[in-house]
């Protein structure tokens, strides 16, 4: 009965009993080893249901009611906020009793000095000896070191809420606070995310370069220039001018939470309070500092934040502080956060808790006093650090878990100073890394008459620099962009300062440094507001920094000088036809010359009786006889009047149009074929009958296509002219068809190209698109240095495209220019084309009459006013831009400096000048020269036919050359208008021929006179 009340006892009271679970379980196996016999027959079937009750009671106190733990604080943390956050903890977990309902923890606090090791050693044993099964602290870093060895020493739990600067694992050490090497990672992320190039590092502890050094290393890869300084409350201001006076704006600062007050104070003293600064300070803790000296100025104050102010649990602790005020318990302190190393330690206690939960299901923890002068070591201290290295808390610092000590997985809070309050903006976390929630956060554009400053590049007509070395500020900048600035500012509502870029660039990514330049590493960097220019939006620009709608549309073009008129050469009329076609032409007319005399000759067709070639035999006959008989019209040819004969006929007409008969006539019979006739006349008197015993003999045919008259012929069409012959033969037409179709053709299209070449030689370009330039090599093209149209270039994926950039990166010293100015002066020079942006071409084409562009635009963009990222002033600045747009006041700026600045070149009347010029001598020069080289050539042929004519009649008369040569040339020279007469050799001829003739009257019979006349010989 005894031991069945003892059962009871424990039963009733499970926390009372506990304590003695070992002297029972030894009385159990005492009784039934001794009366097992008699528990059979008293208890009977009492003793399964005993047993059974007994197995859950050794089960559910596997744990001991009560677990002493250790904490070590320094002096200056005694009562302080971690204490009460360590013992409030442990309040708690005991009155909630959900963690460890059968186990009670009990603490055990002792307080050190600052950098006392040996007492510390000493308190730390004392807590061994009392039984502690885990120590929590110290913060200090040197005596965590000496606790952590003793621990470690004994198989003892240390659990830390402090930084720890030690890369390696430490066994049996649990810390909560997040290891500074991950810290490194979360500031060298947001300072990517803000783009920070030059930075300044402020540390206050000896141990904090090394706390940097990870960060510090990592400035390489960041390309960002660090300025590192140790400081104390002292030395603030001495540093911070330092800072200053090398404009470094972004600032990390690493100093003991004690003294923030003091470095606060020291930046307004120094004013380093505006909107350019940006400070990053390294304590979670900077929203329960005082910063209303800071929320109305602009500065930049980012922090981040362990603790989770939104979890549930954060929310009951800040509810129960209020209840538990001056109980000793309190976190807080009266203020509305609690800090993070409150928080951690209140973090690491439950994480204990919750080790030893989860060691309780599945072990038996048995403890024995230690001693640090024993080397008996705790056995279940092994298991218990690994059920706490594996535990899993929502804390009030997030989510809580270990790997080999560490907490590897954790959130932590951005936070931002902004007017009203410091206020979340995004988060970090390892895996992740940056991710801002709100992006305008950084910067503060509600402050009322803000001066930005604003960051241009002086071109022209969208920013130039006034001549007046008076003007100062913004007055001595003009241009579109000056203006619409201007209007953008009224609208939105703020101030302005314009700046010059140093490297006068625009901004372009350099591979090679993987860093930009220009303006975008001035918005990168925050030493910019805004970049009001001829900015171009790009894709790797928008990466980097943000834009507006566009102002204005673009391209690129291609600008290049009006080529001068070509040299007009005398001979350009051959032009429209190629050289060969020539050879082709006077081939032709010479073939077709021939055919034509020889298919003539062979054809009877053309063979025809010719008009006797008496008359000049005629002549001479009737000539003497007038003479003789001096009565003209008396005298009468009896012979003649018979028309029965065609042979004698021709006499007959020849006499009856004697007086009509002109030179002309008679040289059209010279062209006749030789005729070999023989003539006998016989005069007889007017009324005497017709003697048939002695008719006139004739017998004459005629070829009218000689060697010579084909080539006339052929020439006459060629020319359109057309001649005096006629083919009459069917075969001989054909050649004249087939040649008349052949010039037809020749001539219409001979005339049409000349027309063409005419006009194209006053308009003619060696270039007509980007594909000509690429396809050539004489004409050289650039783009301007570090602009977007050099970068359009270089990572263009178009073949054309990469086929000029290859061609501008081998020339980069000769084809890039620094400035739009520079490039057009290029093309002025010639042999240039510059391919720029379509509006800045546009100015230049106004004002340059010499200037076109050429072809198309290759591409489509715009231009924006650039923002840094994430600021608030693009979607107000992108609203006026649009207002303006609807008003028409961005095309009467444009209008204003592009049309209406009073040195535009007036195309018009260039236009009608190019189109009222007329031909001139250098155009169609040769034809004139070809007249006269022909003339020329007429000249010598006929003193050339004029000298071998004398020549030849001084053969016949034994005269002289010279004689004979004046004879003929006053025979040329005489006028007698259109009177026949005779030349004189043909009068010797006619003398020589008819030696006996004799003039006979009319009424006179005269003998017969035979004459034999071979009138071309």
């Amino acid at each position: 009965m005894n031991m069945q009340h003892e059962y009871t006892i424990c039963l009733d009271n499970v926390n009372d009993c506990c304590f003695f679970c070992g002297q029972l379980k030894f009385k159990r196996n005492a009784l039934m080893r001794k009366d097992t016999i008699h528990l059979k027959a008293s208890f009977g079937i009492y003793s399964i249901l005993h047993l059974f009750l007994l197995s859950l009671v050794l089960v559910a106190n596997a744990l001991p009611p009560v677990i002493r733990v250790g904490a070590i604080f320094t002096e200056d943390e005694r009562e302080g906020n971690i204490e009460s956050a360590f013992k409030y903890a442990i309040y708690r977990i005991n009155k909630e009793k959900s963690l460890l309902p059968n186990t009670q923890l009990v603490y055990d606090i002792e307080y050190v000095p600052r950098d006392d090791s040996f007492r510390t050693t000493k308190k730390v044993c004392r807590q061994l000896e009392a039984g502690v099964q885990a120590i929590f602290g110290p913060t200090d870093p040197l005596l965590a070191a000496h606790v952590q060895s003793i621990c470690e020493a004994f198989d003892i739990p240390h659990i830390e809420v402090r930084i720890d600067l030690e890369i390696s694992v430490k066994e049996f050490s649990i810390n909560l606070y997040p290891s500074q090497n991950i810290m490194n990672l979360a500031y060298r992320d947001l300072m990517m995310y803000l783009n920070w190039t030059k930075v300044a590092i402020i540390y206050e502890e000896d141990y904090g370069l090394f706390k940097q050094q990870d960060l510090i290393h990592s400035s390489a890869e960041m390309r960002t220039e660090m300025y590192i300084r140790q400081a104390n409350p002292e030395t603030y201001r001495q540093v911070l001018r330092a800072i200053r006076q090398k404009e470094i704006y972004k600032i990390i600062v690493d100093t003991n939470p004690t003294n923030i007050k003091t470095f606060f104070r020291s930046i307004l003293q120094l004013q380093m309070n505006d909107h350019r600064y940006h400070y990053m300070f390294t304590t979670f803790d900077l929203e329960t500092f005082d910063l209303e000296d800071f929320r109305y100025n602009s500065v930049n104050i980012t922090a981040f934040r362990l603790v989770d102010v939104g979890s549930k649990r954060y929310q009951e602790v800040i509810d129960q502080m209020q209840k538990l005020q001056h109980s000793g318990l309190d976190m807080i302190n009266g203020m509305p956060y609690i800090q993070t190393e409150s928080a951690l330690m209140f973090d690491s206690v439950y994480a204990f808790a919750y080790g030893l939960k989860h060691l309780d299901s599945s072990h038996t923890l048995t403890f024995r006093n230690l001693s640090c002068n024993s080397d008996r070591v705790w056995s279940d201290g092994l298991s218990l650090y690994n059920y706490i290295n594996s535990a899993a808390v929502d804390g009030l610092t997030g989510r809580v878990n270990f790997i080999e000590g560490r907490r590897n997985k954790f959130k932590i809070d951005i936070l931002k100073l902004k007017q009203e309050i410091i206020q979340k903006v995004g988060y970090w976390q390892p895996d992740v890394g940056v991710n801002i929630s709100d992006p305008t956060a950084f910067y503060d554009s509600n402050i009322a008459n803000i001066t930005l400053v604003v960051m241009t590049r002086e071109e022209r007509p969208y920013v130039m620099v006034k001549e007046d070395a008076n003007l100062t500020g913004n007055a001595k900048f003009e241009g579109f962009c000056i203006d619409l600035l201007k209007a953008i500012a009224q609208q939105v509502g703020f101030q302005y300062k314009i700046e010059l870029v140093p490297d006068n660039m625009y901004g372009v990514y350099i591979p090679e440094t993987n860093s930009w330049n220009g303006i975008v590493q001035e918005l990168m960097e925050r030493r910019a507001d805004l970049a009001v220019a001829s900015m171009t939006i790009n894709y790797a620009r928008e990466s980097v920094i943000d834009f507006t709608k566009p102002f204005m549309n673009l391209g690129i073009g291609i600008l290049f000088k009006i080529s001068d008129r070509a040299q007009t050469k005398f001979f350009s009329f051959m032009n429209p036809l190629a050289i060969e076609i020539w050879f082709y032409i006077a081939f032709g007319y010479i073939l077709v010359s021939f055919c034509i005399w020889i298919v003539a000759r062979l054809s009877p067709m053309e063979w025809v009786r010719s008009k006797p070639a008496c008359s000049m035999a005629c002549d001479h006959m009737l000539r003497k006889i007038r003479k003789a008989n001096n009565d003209y019209d008396q005298l009468e040819l009896k012979s003649f009047d018979n028309d029965r004969d065609p042979d004698t006929k021709c006499c007959k007409e020849h006499i009856n149009n004697l007086k009509l008969n002109d030179e002309h006539t008679a040289n059209n019979h010279d062209n006749a074929a030789t005729v070999d006739y023989f003539i006998k006349p016989t005069v007889l008197q007017d009324d005497d009958e017709e003697d048939d015993d002695d008719p006139l003999e004739l017998e004459s045919v005629q070829n009218d296509f000689t060697l010579k008259n084909s080539f006339w012929f052929a020439i006459g069409a060629l020319m359109q002219q057309g001649a005096d012959l006629y083919p009459r033969a069917t075969s001989t037409r054909i050649v004249g068809g087939c040649w008349f179709f052949f010039c037809l053709i020749i001539i219409s299209s001979y005339t049409a190209n000349l027309a063409a070449f005419l006009t194209v030689e006053r308009m003619i370009t060696p270039i007509e698109s980007a594909a000509d330039l690429a396809d050539q090599t004489e004409i050289s093209y650039g783009t301007l240095e570090g602009g977007s149209t050099m970068t359009f270039f270089r990572d263009s994926k178009i073949g054309i495209y990469q086929k000029m950039w290859r061609y501008m990166e081998n020339r980069k010293a000769s084809v890039f220019v620094k400035s739009y100015e520079d490039g057009i002066k290029r093309v002025m020079e010639g042999n240039y084309a510059f391919l720029m942006e379509s509006t800045m071409l546009d100015y230049a084409v106004q004002r340059d009459c010499n200037l076109t562009q050429i072809g198309g635009l290759l591409d489509s963009k715009g231009y924006g006013i650039a923002t840094p990222k994430g600021s608030p002033w693009r979607d107000k600045i992108s609203l006026a831009i649009l207002e303006l747009q609807e008003k028409g006041i961005i095309q009467i700026l444009y209008d204003k400096w592009w049309k209406n600045t009073g040195d535009v070149c007036n195309r018009d009347d260039k236009s009608k000048e190019s189109k009222a010029n007329a031909l001139g001598v250098e155009n169609i020069g040769g034809v004139f020269v070809v007249l006269l080289c022909g003339l020329a050539l007429a000249v010598v042929v006929a003193i050339f036919e004029f000298c071998w004519n004398s020549k030849k009649n001084l053969h016949t008369d034994n005269q002289s050359l010279c004689s004979e040569m004046a004879e003929e040339l006053r025979f040329a020279m005489h006028c007698q208008g259109s009177k026949s007469k005779q030349r004189p050799a043909l009068k010797r001829d006619c003398i020589k021929c008819a030696p006996g003739s004799t003039y006979v009257p009319t009424n006179v019979t005269m003998p017969n006179l035979g004459v034999h006349y071979n009138y071309f010989n």
